[in-house]
Formats: structure tokens, sequence, C-alpha cells
């Protein structure tokens, strides 16, 4: 049986969950009220700091669920996405509609990778 270790843990949730070679990240989120562009690449720089502390990185995610306040920001969060995802190492992924925690976020992204 894996132990499982926890990093950045609160009463609510954790950071960072590694089971096994398994990393799961908590939603990420950007600066409330920025642009949506800017509010993606604010979520993709922390999952990519995460990632190095659980010793990983970009190529090795496995899934990411994207949610969007709004649909109609697609476009905008796939161009920043598709600038960050390195080629040839898309992971599966999934981009829905939610309300989420505040009207000033606009995108929240959750992401599972390999370690090593």
């Amino acid at each position: 049986m894996s132990d499982i270790t926890r990093h950045h843990t609160g009463q609510r949730m954790s950071q960072i969950v590694i089971h096994g070679d398994t990393i799961y990240l908590a939603g990420q989120v950007g600066t409330p009220a920025a642009s949506v562009a800017q509010q993606t690449q604010d979520c993709l720089d922390k999952i990519d700091k995460l990632l190095a502390e659980a010793g990983s990185d970009r190529t090795r995610i496995l899934q990411c669920t994207i949610w969007l306040a709004d649909m109609a920001d697609f476009a905008e969060m796939n161009a920043v996405w598709d600038a960050w995802v390195p080629e040839g190492h898309a992971p599966a992924r999934a981009c829905g509609e939610a309300k989420l925690a505040t009207p000033d976020f606009r995108v929240e992204l959750i992401v599972m990778a390999a370690r090593g």
C-alpha cells in the first residue's frame, strides 16, 4: 500500500497530494478580476511551481479539468493553454462552464500528473 503525502495542507484542502507516482493538485485560480488570459497564465504558473515541488513538470500531466465561468471565454483561455502545453505532451482534458467561488474568478484548472 502506497503512502499518501500532502503539501500545503489546510483545514479545507491540500494544494498537493501524492499517492504512489500520481500527483493531484487542488484547483488553481488566478488574480481575481484579471482578464481570462491573465487568470489562465496565473493558474499555469502556479501549476508549474507545484509540479516542480512534487517532482514533476508539465510534460508529465495526465489529465486537466478546466472550469470557465463563461464558455464565451473558451478561445481566450485556449490561446494561453496552447502556448503553454509542450508539443506532443497534451494531457487528457475536459472543459466546462460552472459558477466559480466568486464572480471575480473566470477560470479554474485542476491537474493530475505523474511523478518523475
